[in-house]
């Protein structure tokens, strides 16, 4: 916990920093100069926290999401610039170090951008007695198939995404009264890698992607034509994507990297390109009944995450971290439990 105080202490007297020095210059280039200290003080910070939770989520939310919105901002761009008006001090604060992104305009209650994919209370609840169960099976993993743990693991990765993500954003919503864009649209009912990566999966990576990566590829690749420069864009995306997530689990386990996370972008990368470049040469004439498209999206994505991204949780050693800190964390809840009643009696 004093790693973490520490840490986002520091993240927090950075951007209040960045905040009036927008204030005080505009945007463009010198802005950017200035903020990059922040920018490099945010690559470091996740080596401050030893706790493989607190650190992967750091890592996540400061040296990735943060950093490119600052880049954004600087440029006055994305999240944090997109407002009619400025955000004031504390929204900025959570925009800036949460991955949270505000709606462009009120919406019914009832009414969800990326087609209303914000579950129910009852939904996560599941979600989370299912996590629940899963950390239990853990403790016979030795006894199952390595595939069946592994599979187990990118579930788990799944459901702890979703939990995160959801609890991060509702807490600011209560606190702030935001209508924030949801963070998942149900990405087991995909149709095509492109509606996968683009349209159901962690959309605030998605949204911060498109503006920092893919749109300036599009300009760049511009002389191939609206339709084919999309091709180049969407592929150089995906590399950005390996970076990052070579990154933090380069924070995680502190090992050198051996790129099969790379290579699980790229591959998909290279796929979902192909797929593009096939769906503007066909132009709609057919296409695949859904339920076997949803099949086919699915298998792939999940074949590649065990071949190529899961590898990586048990080369940096991350399941039995995390199951040696809730262990841990169940020992201290424990002996806080058996003080209450102790005292009590």
């Amino acid at each position: 916990m004093a790693s973490f105080i520490k840490a986002w202490s520091l993240v927090i007297i950075s951007l209040c920093y960045t905040f009036f020095i927008a204030k005080l210059v505009p945007k463009g280039i010198k802005r950017l100069i200035l903020f990059f200290p922040v920018i490099l003080i945010f690559f470091i910070v996740p080596f401050l926290i030893s706790s493989i939770h607190i650190l992967g989520i750091t890592a996540f939310f400061i040296a990735w999401l943060a950093n490119f919105k600052l880049v954004l901002f600087a440029l006055g761009r994305g999240p944090l610039s997109s407002n009619p008006k400025p955000l004031s001090l504390p929204i900025f604060l959570a925009v800036s170090c949460l991955p949270i992104k505000i709606q462009p305009r009120p919406k019914p209650p009832n009414s969800h951008s990326h087609g209303g994919s914000r579950e129910g209370p009852l939904i996560y609840t599941i979600m989370a007695v299912f996590l629940v169960l899963l950390i239990k099976v853990y403790e016979y993993s030795t006894k199952l198939p390595e595939r069946v743990v592994m599979t187990l693991y990118a579930i788990h990765i799944y459901i702890a995404l979703e939990l995160i993500l959801a609890a991060t954003a509702a807490v600011v919503r209560a606190m702030s009264d935001l209508e924030l864009e949801p963070q998942f649209n149900k990405p087991y009912l995909a149709t095509s890698l492109q509606d996968f990566w683009g349209r159901r999966w962690n959309l605030m990576v998605t949204g911060i992607l498109r503006p920092t990566v893919y749109e300036p590829s599009l300009q760049l690749f511009s002389v191939l034509g609206p339709n084919y420069s999309q091709v180049p864009a969407a592929f150089g995306t995906f590399v950005v994507s390996g970076v990052m997530h070579e990154l933090i689990f380069f924070y995680m386990g502190r090992l050198r990297p051996d790129w099969k996370m790379m290579w699980f972008f790229l591959l998909n990368g290279f796929c979902t390109t192909v797929e593009i470049a096939i769906k503007k040469a066909i132009d709609g004439r057919w296409r695949f009944p859904k339920a076997i498209s949803r099949v086919l999206t699915l298998g792939f994505v999940m074949a590649t995450t065990l071949w190529l991204f899961m590898p990586e949780f048990n080369r940096c050693n991350i399941v039995e971290r995390a199951l040696d800190e809730y262990a841990a964390i169940s020992a201290v809840a424990a002996e806080i439990k058996r003080r209450v009643t102790a005292s009590l009696l």
